[in-house]
């Protein structure tokens, strides 16, 4: 017999016992009790299954840290930039707004989501903002990275946040709301700028 086994069986026995009359244990030794309990047990194929019981809970029992905790997977920023960034959905435009309240411009959008997620300054206007960072090519896009465009002629003059599989969210224009669109419709298509990594995210 296995010590699990054992060790199970003179729980059980100590169970019993416990609730027992003491005149009835003192009728035989304590060797002979255990020993005819587990035997019974065994025969039943109660030990086998307390065991096979036993085993399963100790190997679905999750791991400690070497510290003595559960490890804990930092969140990634760029997936709280586009999680914070949809829950602005359907905030009307507003030329030069910063704050969900009144309303934002497309700078101040992106400068109010990084700004609450990770705590970074972004420069104030589309144009700075297409100014620092890393510039990096249309198929490097990740989340949270900023796309940006020329509205009226070659100067940038919009910004929007990349949520991976070609979408984007940003502020439109006056009249509209936050919204996601896709940057292979040819409208965005053909007024793509370029794409800049802050330097929050490299």
């Amino acid at each position: 017999m296995s010590i699990q086994r054992f060790a199970i069986a003179a729980g059980l026995f100590v169970a019993v016992a416990g609730s027992a009359r003491a005149e009835e244990l003192a009728e035989a030794p304590l060797a002979s009790c255990i020993a005819s309990a587990v035997n019974a047990w065994a025969e039943a194929g109660l030990l086998d299954e307390l065991a096979t019981a036993a085993e399963m809970q100790a190997a679905a029992r999750p791991e400690d840290s070497p510290t003595g905790t559960s490890q804990v997977t930092a969140a990634d920023p760029r997936q709280l930039l586009a999680d914070f960034a949809l829950q602005m959905l359907d905030i009307r435009y507003r030329r030069g707004g910063r704050v969900p309240a009144t309303g934002f411009d497309c700078s101040g959008f992106v400068h109010y989501v990084f700004t609450q997620v990770l705590g970074v300054d972004l420069p104030a206007n589309s144009a700075s903002q297409f100014s620092s960072g890393s510039r990096i090519g249309k198929a490097d896009l990740l989340k949270g990275d900023l796309v940006f465009f020329h509205m009226h002629g070659k100067r940038v003059s919009h910004v929007g946040i990349y949520l991976g599989d070609g979408r984007f969210i940003h502020s439109p224009t006056t009249g509209q709301r936050v919204r996601v669109d896709k940057l292979d419709t040819p409208y965005w298509a053909r007024r793509f700028a370029g794409a800049r990594r802050p330097d929050a995210l490299t």
